[in-house]
């Protein structure tokens, strides 16, 4: 196959390549970083021409006029993580939530429960041998691509080519755009640096064995961590993500990947979140490895991973452990995303650490302090991880490890690392409702 004369043959413009959409399609639409901008735009261009086009997707990073109101009517998004750009239209119902662990995502089109039209991806130049790679989105969007009918692929030069089973041939990209533009940022640190965040950082970093595995959640306290984790040593990584965060772990002699029970010597994940530092950095790396979702976060690859370690955030967690992280109340804020995944999977790994980390205390909208260490969750709250799987919880006031305890046990070391000025009030409603 003279792959070059195909490649050239399928390249078109944005606005010819989303013609190919008819009305009543079912899109995937790839995320986090690796929205395919130029072709994403054209389609908003294009949509008042269709009707009830469906795009599936997980997080995406950067713009919200593909789910604005005018496009009502012409597209409606349904998506399996609530990110910033969308928490809008899904709390207004203009566009649609499914709730799925991170480690199923993939399997909802390679199954054929969402058949899928058409899969909006962005890839990397192709190589020698007619292959491009998936770049900093992998996980999610390998396995909907190769179950989708067609296929139109952004081909960015700027996109690095990332290593593992990342890598699809050009032959399987129906239209190809090619682009040239840099790759969004979302650095991890801009939530962290406030004292709250880093005390508990130091508090999780002392929970951290050596020869550890580390998954990391999306979020300040998880990269945090990273900074005091220096006088560690063979540290390694297994998480549906990381960020700029481990670069200097790696060049400091920290995260070598040696003690790695599964894929030792390389950092394996799903996907990139942080800056064009990172993505120079992973850009033909062997170190880095990027799979499927489906592997990284089925629990019972991460449970092979002997001390495996998970950080994972929480909006609240009542006194007998039950920990919500996907709403306030009934509006719904974000997704399960891999929280239960790597939760379950540590605590089945042998010498597993899984924690739940989260600063003592929100701003109400009225701009007051409330606890997000509470007698029970708000009214409409969703239970993401249970109290049958939580163990570790953290915040800046210490640990409780709930793991093995009685109600009475549980609710006392939680209100111990609740803010002191919570603690009585907490201790009165435990003793009305009988739990302490």
């Amino acid at each position: 196959m003279d792959w070059n004369k195909l490649y050239q043959s399928r390249v078109t413009a944005p606005e010819q390549a989303v013609k190919v959409i008819k009305s009543g399609d079912r899109i995937f639409l790839t995320g986090n970083v690796s929205v395919p901008q130029k072709v994403l735009k054209a389609l908003v261009d294009y949509a008042p021409k269709l009707q009830n086009v469906e795009i599936c997707q997980a997080l995406t990073v950067g713009p919200a006029d593909y789910v604005s109101a005018s496009m009502e009517g012409h597209l409606r998004v349904n998506t399996m993580f609530i990110s910033k750009n969308v928490r809008k239209a899904v709390q207004e119902g203009r566009a649609d939530f499914t709730p799925i662990l991170l480690s199923e995502f993939p399997l909802l089109f390679k199954l054929g429960i969402l058949p899928i039209d058409v899969a909006l991806i962005h890839v990397s130049p192709p190589d020698e041998h007619g292959f491009c790679s998936l770049g900093v989105e992998v996980g999610l969007t390998k396995s909907p691509a190769e179950a989708a009918k067609m296929i139109i692929a952004e081909v960015n030069d700027q996109m690095p080519r990332t290593l593992g089973d990342s890598f699809i041939h050009v032959s399987r990209l129906d239209h190809i755009v090619p682009v040239n533009y840099p790759i969004s940022e979302l650095p991890m640190s801009e939530e962290g640096g406030s004292e709250v965040i880093e005390k508990i950082a130091m508090t999780i970093a002392e929970l951290i064995p050596d020869g550890a595995t580390m998954q990391m959640g999306i979020g300040g306290i998880p990269d945090a961590v990273l900074k005091y984790l220096r006088n560690k040593r063979d540290l390694g990584v297994h998480s549906e993500l990381f960020s700029d965060g481990v670069i200097d772990l790696v060049e400091s002699g920290v995260l070598t990947n040696a003690r790695k029970t599964l894929h030792p010597g390389k950092i394996v994940a799903g996907f990139m979140l942080g800056t064009h530092r990172l993505y120079d950095w992973a850009d033909d790396n062997p170190l880095i490895e990027l799979h499927r979702t489906e592997y990284i976060n089925d629990p019972f690859v991460i449970a092979q991973n002997d001390r495996m370690v998970a950080i994972n955030s929480a909006i609240e967690v009542d006194l007998t452990g039950q920990v919500c992280a996907d709403s306030i109340g009934p509006k719904l804020y974000s997704a399960v995303g891999g929280q239960m995944d790597f939760i379950y999977g540590a605590s089945r790994s042998k010498g597993g650490i899984p924690i739940i980390a989260l600063p003592s205390t929100a701003t109400s909208e009225d701009g007051k302090p409330i606890t997000r260490i509470t007698t029970m969750l708000k009214e409409g709250a969703g239970v993401v991880t249970t109290r049958n799987h939580v163990r570790y919880v953290v915040t800046e006031f210490g640990i409780a490890d709930l793991y093995g305890k009685t109600i009475r046990q549980r609710a006392r070391q939680l209100i111990q690392i609740a803010h002191p000025d919570f603690r009585q009030e907490l201790e009165k409603k435990a003793q009305e409702l009988h739990f302490i």
